[in-house]
């Protein structure tokens, strides 16, 4: 007699692995569906072989800190073969231990690309030919991929995407980098750090535009500091190999030209040729799964993670999953709310944020206030002779709202400062409270602490 699962998944990445082993472990019988590798692209294209790169070179950064301040001299050497060994041995080793642990708890996982055929009905594209599976909750948590637009497609050759980049063997001399989003500076800092000169564009007029102008202002200056060739609020026409070259042409007719070019314009949800239409699903945007309060997106149809546009985030798209299976347990009815979410860019200087920023506090229309701390005044930020930065806090009627911090190292401050927002601290709270020294956290509690401005 054929098996109903009580949920398959489609997508084996944070959010589809956390729901399975959630699922399961709470008694649902339940099959996991991956057409590629467990993992998805957090773990095999994207966070974790970004962050290997970037806390391999870290050193580099942190040798030239001192050696501005005259109290060291040196060179580090990055080997990047042995690097990308290290990295491709580590993430199969985690897909290894992601298996192993689904079998544990007695997942189907069934590897081949699924397509629905209706409402509870799914087949898988497997090497053993087509496998039928029937569903009484689906959910859909196929993630992104890197995105292009007309003149800007990766070629493969010179013309690279996030995924070329972090599978070449040796770093070029000279990168262009099309795009100012977390993307694109997260690995422009990598490739400088490994001796690649990086001249980066964007057609928005600051980088990580989506962040405050503040933090922009401040990562400008750092990277032209660094010997960065930004060009902002410029567009591309277009960018292609050209012999040994990758060739840039801006929409006034300039070219630029470098060893490579990396192409950082966003990322697109995996959502084509899955047979949505065959339950009603809506798409918006570039292809978005479309979810109601409950991350429905049909009935007994839930989307997770990128694929619903929500929050391209992969601790956002597990956070979403839980809710999903608490869903189904019977724990919750009610509609999905993720609090306050952080995001950070790494690298030095690093980003943090949480809750909402001035301007966003200021469109609801209240009375909004910010304060703020210079990272210059903080004893670890000396020590490690990076004093670029600032943290800064928005109120909305006397609580904190929103954090935000540039600087190096301020991702540490992600998991307090998100709870502060959570918890919606006064300053009273700040002043009662004893923050440990000397730490970076300090420059929180000084910016909590400072005097408060209109926004």
């Amino acid at each position: 007699m054929a098996t109903t699962y009580d949920l398959v998944i489609l997508g084996g990445g944070p959010g589809g692995f956390d729901a399975a082993v959630e699922a399961a472990g709470s008694g649902l019988k339940t099959a996991l569906v991956e057409a590629a590798e467990l993992g998805g692209t957090c773990l095999n294209r994207g966070c974790i072989p970004t962050k290997l790169w970037l806390g391999a070179t870290e050193p580099v950064e942190a040798l030239a800190a001192q050696a501005k301040m005259r109290v060291a001299t040196g060179s580090v050497h990055i080997d990047l073969a042995a690097l990308q060994a290290r990295k491709d041995k580590y993430i199969a080793a985690t897909r290894k231990a992601m298996q192993q642990r689904l079998a544990q708890l007695g997942v189907d996982l069934v590897p081949g690309l699924g397509r629905i055929v209706g409402a509870g009905s799914l087949e898988v594209a497997t090497s053993d030919g087509p496998k039928a599976l029937s569903y009484r909750n689906l959910l859909v948590a196929t993630g992104s991929r890197p995105g292009s637009f007309p003149g800007l497609t990766p070629d493969g050759v010179r013309v690279l995407d996030s995924t070329g980049l972090l599978a070449l063997p040796e770093m070029p001399q000279s990168l262009i980098v099309v795009g100012g989003g977390f993307i694109g500076l997260e690995m422009a800092q990598a490739a400088q750090r490994m001796g690649a000169k990086i001249t980066l564009v964007d057609a928005l007029p600051r980088l990580a535009g989506a962040e405050d102008p503040e933090v922009s202002k401040t990562l400008e200056a750092v990277f032209k500091r660094q010997g960065w060739d930004l060009r902002l609020g410029v567009k591309v026409a277009s960018v292609k190999t050209r012999g040994d070259n990758a060739v840039l042409v801006l929409d006034g007719g300039e070219e630029l030209s470098a060893d490579c070019a990396l192409i950082a314009v966003g990322r697109r949800p995996n959502t084509a040729d899955l047979g949505l239409d065959a339950l009603g699903v809506t798409l918006t945007g570039a292809g978005y799964i479309k979810t109601a309060a409950q991350l429905l997106a049909a009935p007994n149809v839930f989307a997770v993670g990128d694929v619903n546009g929500r929050m391209l985030l992969a601790h956002a798209a597990s956070h979403q999953a839980h809710y999903v299976v608490e869903r189904l347990l019977g724990r919750t009815s009610e509609p999905y709310e993720s609090g306050p979410v952080p995001s950070i860019l790494y690298g030095a200087p690093e980003v943090f944020r949480a809750g909402i920023m001035a301007e966003e506090a200021k469109a609801l229309g209240s009375s909004v206030l910010v304060s703020r701390a210079q990272l210059i005044a903080n004893p670890m930020a000396q020590a490690h002779a990076a004093t670029a930065g600032f943290v800064k806090c928005v109120w909305r009627d006397g609580k904190i709202a929103g954090i935000t911090a540039v600087g190096a190292g301020v991702s540490r401050l992600a998991c307090f400062a998100t709870l502060i927002i959570k918890l919606g601290w006064t300053r009273e709270d700040a002043e009662t409270f004893m923050f440990p020294h000397p730490t970076l956290d300090e420059s929180l509690k000084a910016a909590l602490l400072a005097d408060k401005e209109a926004a």
